[in-house]
Parts: structure tokens; sequence; C-alpha cells
């Protein structure tokens, strides 16, 4: 199977050409195009129930986006949020880190199985410990790194010798531990092999040719882009991501990722729990959760997720501040999974009146 991923990659690199996208100047910013719900075989009343759920159940909702093939079926925000303010994605930050280790890759800049230590000579310990020198970037991206507690690296002078000071008393591979440092180090690896930011990496390469606009990544004091988290982004920037990974990496005819890389990251490469009930234990790829139903997504704290849905083809990008996400999770499962259909369905004006007036009120009522 490990042979079978190599040779995946060393085809990616072979077939995906991203210096060539990087060249060429990006197309003028447009949005993703709309459509009613029923055209696109979606119910406008199944729709209107998930958000009046939502604005029950969850505290708080602060937006959403329903991408059906490849067309903006329902958004909402949630005053005082809008379509162009910008976000905190915590988490979610980790889906486009990942992102740009596999664009990486693609450019030959590095190798999965590549030792964390060859990128790190002058912050090891004087002596590594058997696992962390067998520490690769697999384990970084599956968190399986080998720790058992999540380093408290805030106040550390240096987060990269913090990391590798940290102990690593399980063998990477064998010991799922999310683990946001891990991230990090993944933004400071792009950062060596690049002398880029990953911010600044994956501008021309992701951020320009989807037309999301401004992105903004926190830094470590280090001038790193923290990776894990502080990445900021309106609502459609990640519906947008959410449809380049559905599309398998193809964006306007052009293949911006490739798609052996989508299908690796989003597919589950380690276990982490065996709840069936529960969407943290369906399995972890490259800082992406598989989900039930057979969906995966990137998240982050509070309710920011990425819900990508092959079987229904389609994404679902929702912003919130919440303490119960599995629960903000199960109101999409129960309301929105209904609303499919296999074919467009017949218009429905009144319905789609009362979606648009169930969504009016969501600002009015802040």
């Amino acid at each position: 199977m490990k042979s079978q991923i190599v040779a995946a990659i060393v085809s990616a690199v072979v077939l995906f050409n991203p210096s060539a996208l990087v060249a060429q100047k990006s197309a003028p910013i447009q949005a993703l195009p709309r459509s009613t719900p029923e055209a696109q075989g979606v119910s406008s009343a199944a729709i209107r129930d998930f958000i009046e759920a939502a604005d029950r159940e969850v505290d708080s909702m602060h937006s959403f986006m329903l991408v059906r093939h490849g067309h903006v079926v329902a958004e909402a925000w949630w005053g005082p949020e809008s379509a162009e303010k910008p976000h905190v994605l915590w988490s979610l930050s980790k889906s486009f880190t990942s992102t740009a280790v596999g664009l990486a890759v693609a450019e030959g800049k590095l190798s999965v199985d590549d030792l964390v230590l060859k990128y790190f000579p002058d912050d090891a310990p004087a002596e590594p410990s058997a696992n962390l020198r067998q520490m690769r970037v697999r384990d970084l991206l599956t968190m399986n790194a080998g720790h058992q507690d999540e380093l408290n690296w805030r106040a550390a002078a240096d987060w990269a010798k913090a990391f590798l000071s940290h102990p690593v008393p399980h063998k990477p591979g064998t010991h799922f531990r999310y683990n946001t440092p891990a991230t990090y180090m993944l933004s400071a690896i792009v950062q060596k092999v690049t002398g880029e930011t990953v911010l600044e990496y994956l501008t021309p390469r992701l951020f320009e040719p989807l037309g999301i606009e401004k992105p903004h990544w926190d830094n470590s004091p280090q001038g790193i882009s923290i990776g894990g988290y502080g990445l900021f982004l309106r609502t459609e920037d990640i519906a947008k991501f959410g449809q380049l990974y559905l599309q398998k990496g193809m964006w306007n005819g052009k293949q911006l990722l490739p798609a052996q890389w989508v299908e690796q990251a989003t597919s589950k490469q380690v276990s982490n729990g065996s709840d069936p009930g529960r969407d943290w234990d369906q399995g972890y790829g490259f800082q992406f959760w598989r989900c039930r139903h057979g969906a995966y997504r990137g998240d982050g704290k509070d309710g920011q997720f990425c819900i990508v849905l092959p079987e229904q083809d389609a994404v679902v990008a929702i912003t919130a501040n919440t303490r119960n996400m599995q629960a903000q999770l199960n109101i999409v499962w129960d309301r929105l999974l209904p609303a499919f259909s296999d074919n467009p369905t017949t218009e429905n004006p009144e319905e789609l009146a009362k979606l648009k007036a169930a969504i009016a009120k969501l600002k009015a009522s802040r």
C-alpha cells in the first residue's frame, strides 16, 4: 500500500506542473455561480428547516453556505456577520497547510516520507530520542507524531525548538494525538523548502486562482505562518476551497492540486476512534477528518466547518461560535442530507420565498 502511495506521488510530480500556474496572471475575481435550490435538486423547504433548526439549537451560528453541483443554492449570515467579513477559521486552517504541503510535494521540494529532523539540524536536541529521529512529515500530517501530550508552546522562545524538545514516548505512526504544533512544523518545513511563508506560497497557487482576496494568516514570533490556526477567510472562500477538493483539485479547467494528493489527504490514513455515531472517530487523513455518510471535512474550534459530500456533489461551509460541534454536525446530517435529490426538481416559488424570509430574519433579530 505504501509503495502505491509513493508511486502516486511520483506520478503527480511527473504529470503536474504547478510552476506554469504560478507564472500565469490570476483571472478576475469571480464568485461562485448562484442557482435556486430546486434547479440543483435541493429542497428549499428542507434548507429552511436546517436554518431554523441551526438558529434554534446552535449557540451561536455565524454563517452558512450550501453549494450543489458547483452552484451556491443557499447562503445566510447571522448578524453582525456578513458576506464580506473575514472569519477566524481556527483549526480549519490546518487543511490549507496540508494543501501547501501537497503542492510542495508535487513540485518536488519535499516528500511525505522525509524525516522531520532533516529540516531542523540547528533546532534539534543534542541527543534526539530514537522516536524523534524516526518522525516523518507523514506523521505530522496524520497527527501521529508520537506525542502523548500536546506541547504548550505559546510561551516558548522558539516554537520549532520547543516542539523538537517535547517528549516523544510513542513510535511515530502508531499513536493518534491531535496536535496543533505538528501543523506548525509542517508550515515551517514548507517555508524552509520554498523560502516563503505558507500564506505567500499559497497566494499564487491557491488563493488567487480561487478568487480569494486578501487572506490573512497570523505568524509565529519567528515569522512563520502558524499553520494550525490563524487564517481568516470569508464564508464563500471556505466553500470554494471545499469545491476545489470536491473537484479533485480541478478549477476552471486547470489542475491546481494533484488529484492523487486530494485522494490521499481526504481518505482515512489513520484510525482515531471506534464510535460509529461520532464524527471525530471516523478516521483522519492529511489534516482532514473523515465523517459519517461518506463525507470528509476540515474543521476548527467553535464550529468552523468545510464539509465535502462527494456522494451528494455538495459542499457545506459554516462558521459559528459553539461549544457543541457534534450537535452542529448532527443538524447537517439530520436536516440537510434529506434535502438532496438526484435530479432537478420542480421550482417551488412559495417555499423559496419562505426560505428567503427565514434568512432575512437572521440579521433582523440580532
